[in-house]
């Protein structure tokens, strides 16, 4: 006769695996970029990290203030400094793999901020209509 199998524990965690990686590997590359002694990273925020679901690829989101000007040398020096994030992901984060960083501006980020401009632009903003007329007072 067979051992009857076992179930598996149900899961002590509230949100999926690449969750809680993607925050994990958000708050380490945040750290390592505070580091890197690199003026191009000066200023540079990491938004978000996606993180594909057999945890090979993550894509890392970041904002800076320079705006979309600076964006093609911030990815160029993210790009420069990938490795060496990677291997700070293998140090501090407990996973079997470490998944291959790609980096993307924000864009979310830039479409709130177009959003922003055109609802404050003078032009794209209706015309008040007149005030009504007051009426007399009668003093009553």
């Amino acid at each position: 006769m067979s051992k009857p199998r076992r179930h598996a524990a149900p899961s002590q965690h509230r949100y999926p695996r690449e969750a809680r990686l993607s925050t994990s590997l958000q708050e380490v590359i945040a750290e390592e970029l505070t580091r890197i002694d690199d003026e191009r990273l000066a200023l540079v925020t990491v938004t978000a990290v996606d993180v594909d679901p057999e945890m090979n690829r993550a894509i890392v989101h970041f904002d800076s203030l320079a705006g979309g000007e600076g964006d093609e040398q911030i990815v160029d020096a993210l790009g420069e400094h990938r490795v060496r994030l990677q291997a700070a992901i293998g140090r501090q984060v407990r996973s079997k793999k470490t998944p291959i960083l790609s980096f993307k501006p924000d864009a979310a980020i830039r479409s709130a901020e177009r959003i922003e401009r055109i609802l404050h632009d003078e032009q794209t903003m209706p015309a008040r209509p007149p005030a009504p007329p007051q009426a007399p007072d009668d003093g009553v």
